[in-house]
């Protein structure tokens, strides 16, 4: 796929494909870069459950990750992957269709 930035030089976008829940820090970085609610904050409980904060079960919350919420809103600007302090994330450019 072939994109350009404004003034047509060539751009190839970088989509958010995942998290690593092993190396995130829950900081929250990524989120207030990204203006189009592309992740998440989520908890893990002590079973290791992805929970939603602000549940019944925000006592057994071992760990606060970050959590991919809408992948199709990315814009692949790389935002978040500047100011990840965890260099918890994978990026991935655009596949064509039919490749």
């Amino acid at each position: 796929m072939s994109f350009a930035t404004r003034d047509g030089r060539d751009w190839v976008p970088d989509y958010l494909a995942s998290i690593d829940p092993g190396k995130c820090i829950g900081c929250g970085r990524c989120f207030k870069v990204c203006g189009r609610k592309v992740m998440t904050l989520k908890g893990i409980n002590e079973e290791g459950d992805l929970v939603d904060l602000g549940s019944d079960e925000d006592d057994e919350i071992e760990k606060k990750i970050m959590v991919i919420n809408d992948e199709g809103a990315c814009i692949g600007c790389g935002a978040c992957a500047r100011v990840c302090p965890a260099n918890c994330q994978t990026h991935a450019p655009a596949v064509a269709e039919g490749a």
